[in-house]
C-alpha cells in the first residue's frame, strides 16, 4: 500500500493528514470546519483514497489557516505516498455534473506545482465558509504536492453545487493520475527518468 502520515504544528494550526492511495474512499475528517470536512469526505470518496485529517485551528480568528493548512499537509502526504512515481498513470482529466453545476479538472503530477483556477462563485459564503477559501484549499494542495491543476467552472448558479463538483472533479483526476499503469508497471512516466 502506497501511505504516508503528515503532521504539521504551527502557532495556528496542530495538523495530522494519513492516506492510502490504493484505498477504498474511506474517510474520518475532522477540522472543526462543516462544510470542509465535507468537501475532504468527497475527496476522498471520489479518488478511492484513504484519509483521515485532525487538525485543531485558530477558528475563533477564522477558517483560512485551517482550510490552507492542511490543503498544505495533505499535498506533502500524496508527494510521500507516491514516492519516485513509478508506474503510475501521472495525468489525470474529468468533467463532473452536479445538478446546475459542470466542472473541469485536468492535473500533472509533474513535480511542478502550478493552479490555473477559473472558478467563480455567485456567493460569497456557503453557510458560514468563505467560497474563497476553496480556491486557497487548491493552491496549497498543488504548490505543496507538487501538481500542475487546472480548475474550470464550465456552468453553475448555486455556490455549494459549484464547489462540490470543484472537489469531486479534482477527485475523480486524482483517482486517475495516481493508479498503477499496467503497461508502464516499472517505468516513471517521465522522458527525463525522474519528476
Amino acid at each position: 500500500m502506497r501511505t504516508a502520515r503528515i503532521t504539521r504544528t504551527t502557532a495556528e494550526t496542530d495538523i495530522s493528514v494519513s492516506v492510502a492511495l490504493d484505498g477504498t474512499g474511506r474517510y474520518d475528517n475532522k477540522t472543526g470546519v462543516g462544510f470542509f470536512d465535507h468537501m475532504l469526505d468527497q475527496l476522498a470518496r471520489h479518488a478511492l483514497i484513504d484519509l483521515e485529517v485532525r487538525c485543531t485551528g485558530d477558528l475563533h480568528i477564522d477558517d483560512h489557516h485551517t482550510v490552507e493548512d492542511v490543503g498544505i499537509a495533505l499535498g506533502q502526504a500524496l508527494t510521500k505516498a507516491l514516492g519516485d512515481k513509478r508506474g503510475i498513470r501521472r495525468y489525470g482529466s474529468f468533467h463532473l455534473a452536479m445538478d446546475d453545476a459542470l466542472l473541469r479538472a485536468a492535473l500533472d503530477l509533474s513535480g511542478r506545482p502550478y493552479l490555473v483556477w477559473d472558478v467563480d462563485f455567485p456567493t460569497q459564503k456557503i453557510g458560514s465558509f468563505d467560497t474563497e477559501l476553496v480556491r486557497e484549499f487548491f493552491q496549497a494542495l498543488s504548490t505543496h504536492g507538487g501538481i500542475t491543476l487546472h480548475v474550470t467552472k464550465l456552468a453553475g448558479i448555486n455556490s455549494h453545487h459549484i464547489a462540490e463538483a470543484a472537489f469531486k472533479a479534482v477527485a475523480r483526476a486524482l483517482r486517475e493520475a495516481v493508479e498503477p499503469d499496467p503497461r508502464r508497471a516499472d517505468a516513471i512516466p517521465s522522458t527525463k527518468g525522474s519528476l
